[in-house]
């Protein structure tokens, strides 16, 4: 073979990309740099699996097809690796913008150009990483050409392979985290994988059908152990501009966090990042362009999940799920955000924007803030990164009568294949959607049977009851949930709606409690002839910025009840809050 085309590229792209993603739970495994959080697998997985439209397209001309390939990658890339990947394609078709078929020659100086972009992506290049394998891959194919008039393509890429796997070998004597865990860099070997797939359609014809993402719990020890982390965040997005300065954007990116990866190009930039504040880094970007892909994963959730020793069952659930930070980090609670947006500004619900920030915002900003779902694609990464590491995943979402997340977490579940995933509607929000996903997750951590789990999470569904205070409906007629008449109504007569979730998930009117004067005493009597005395419960309190008042309230229901044997009280998630405003007080009660 003296030539690949488009066609030929094609194949062995196809052959590479499912070499990775048959490697993924290796590569997790392995994964100790630059944070050992168990995911540069899935990433790349994800990663590689984003050009699975275009390689599926038929005598493309190469240069199409590269171009075509690292679009994809930009837009698909998860994670450090798979940031310097996309950035290596980029380098690729850039050198390759004309050419209709490779020759021994012009493959090599694209690899080489590859390299350089990947390497001129990072703020601080490390060597011992996917770098120094790309690399000496490139520096391979030079000498190879540089040493004969002519030389096929088994050749080359033998001796291309060969230097890659010897520089893999090395990286674990060149990074004290992997020398110390004695394994080689996963990332370096993700891209090992690739190379062994391109090598396997040059010399042979192997070809694959289909690109298919393979998914399944691991069972094997991680490598590495649980680090204290400077940051917190992996975070990452993608600007959008007609000119982007991606040397002053790296230098502010920089100023922010650690293992800054930038791709890209001057229209299109990929950002990757690790920070604690992931808003920073998306108010930044934004300076520069159209923001979207905005995604922030919780490397230390992550990394604890990685070295769990006993563990068969995670649990995730949606930010709509109002859970008190401590037991989101002491059950190893996973977790979706919604996504929230005032005007042209947009977050991450509980990740880029916090509950109180939320409603500082709403009592300041003129544009009354929209939710809307996670998309399927932000279930679907999530539970790939859970999948590698659990037999079983419990997802309980926000109440499907209210919200399409119910959906989306069901969508991307019947995409994954081969992992055990339950979505349970919850028929519940904010602090009843929270109680029940604690006792799902109370449940695994006492290492429960699924079905035990699934039980007692049915149980809950059917015995959990949310009640919302609502202090002032201005901001429901904002929303367009409440006419402007009834406000006028309530207003005239100091009447305080009282809604509440119904058994079919639905939220409805709970009645009223007359006059403003103390209306949380009376909503404390209230609750009581409710909830009585014959069962115990579980109760929850949440607060739209009135802390003090959620605290006066769940004191003296304390007190009220004798059978109440456990309460916390939080912040209310911003998806209930767009509606009920500041001053809102919610009670949510399982009954046991």
């Amino acid at each position: 073979m003296q030539y690949l085309d488009g066609e030929a590229m094609r194949n062995a792209l196809k052959n590479g990309v499912q070499r990775v993603i048959a490697s993924q739970d290796g590569l997790n495994k392995i994964n100790v740099f630059p944070v050992a959080d168990g995911d540069t697998g899935t990433n790349l997985a994800l990663t590689v699996g984003a050009m699975g439209a275009v390689l599926r397209e038929e005598r493309t001309p190469l240069h199409a097809l590269l171009a075509g390939a690292a679009d994809a990658l930009l837009d698909g890339a998860r994670g450090n690796s798979g940031a310097i990947l996309a950035q290596f394609f980029q380098g690729v078709s850039d050198t390759a913008a004309e050419l209709t078929k490779f020759s021994a020659q012009t493959f090599a100086t694209a690899m080489v150009a590859g390299s350089t972009y990947a390497r001129d992506a990072l703020s601080e290049p490390r060597e011992g990483t996917i770098l120094s394998v790309i690399d000496a891959f490139a520096d391979a194919l030079t000498a190879s050409v540089g040493k004969a008039a002519h030389v096929d393509f088994p050749t080359l890429i033998d001796h291309g392979l060969g230097a890659a796997e010897k520089a893999l070998s090395h990286t674990k004597n060149q990074l004290a985290e992997l020398k110390k865990a004695d394994v080689v860099d996963a990332g370096a070997k993700g891209f090992v994988a690739l190379l062994q797939g391109i090598q396997a359609y040059i010399k042979t014809g192997e070809t694959v059908d289909e690109i298919a993402i393979p998914e399944g719990a691991a069972d094997a020890i991680m490598a590495g152990e649980d680090q204290d982390l400077e940051y917190r965040f992996c975070t990452e997005c993608i600007v959008t501009g007609d000119d982007i300065d991606r040397r002053k954007l790296r230098e502010a990116l920089s100023q922010l966090g650690g293992s800054l990866v930038l791709a890209g190009s001057r229209h299109k930039a990929k950002i990757h990042i690790h920070v604690n504040e992931p808003d920073h880094v998306f108010k930044l970007a934004r300076e520069y362009g159209e923001l979207t892909g905005e995604k922030a994963d919780d490397m230390h959730r992550q990394q604890h999940t990685t070295h769990a020793d006993s563990r068969n069952i995670a649990v995730i659930t949606d930010s709509a799920a109002d859970i008190a930070s401590a037991d989101m980090d002491a059950l190893d609670i996973h977790f979706v955000p919604l996504r929230i947006q005032f005007g042209e500004q947009g977050y991450l619900d509980k990740l880029s924007i916090s509950e109180r920030e939320f409603f500082d915002e709403l009592a300041r900003n003129p544009n009354h803030p929209t939710s809307s779902q996670p998309s399927p694609g932000d279930f679907r990464r999530q539970y790939q990164f859970l999948a590698s590491h659990y037999k079983h995943i419990v997802a309980i979402t926000l109440s499907s009568k209210v919200s399409g997340t119910h959906s989306a977490a069901r969508n991307a579940a019947g995409r994954i294949t081969g992992s055990d995933i339950h979505v349970v509607d919850s028929r519940n929000a904010t602090l009843g959607q929270g109680l029940i996903v604690r006792e799902a997750a109370e449940a695994a951590t006492a290492d429960a049977t699924i079905e035990d789990v699934l039980s007692r999470v049915d149980h809950a569904i059917n015995n959990t009851v949310t009640y919302a205070l609502v202090s002032d409906l201005t901001y429901a007629v904002r929303g367009g949930r409440v006419p402007k008449s009834k406000k006028m109504i309530a207003d005239l007569f100091n009447l305080n709606p009282v809604l509440m979730t119904n058994e079919d998930g639905s939220v409805g009117s709970g009645g009223v409690i007359l006059g403003r004067g103390n209306r949380l005493k009376k909503f404390v009597r209230y609750l009581a002839k409710k909830i009585g005395t014959e069962r115990e419960v579980r109760i929850a309190v949440g607060h739209a910025n009135c802390e003090a008042d959620a605290r006066e309230l769940e004191r003296d229901l304390k007190a009220t009840l004798p059978n109440c044997i456990d309460t916390y009280c939080t912040d209310v998630c911003a998806v209930f809050g767009v509606h009920g405003g500041p001053g809102l007080v919610v009670v949510s009660v399982l009954f046991r």
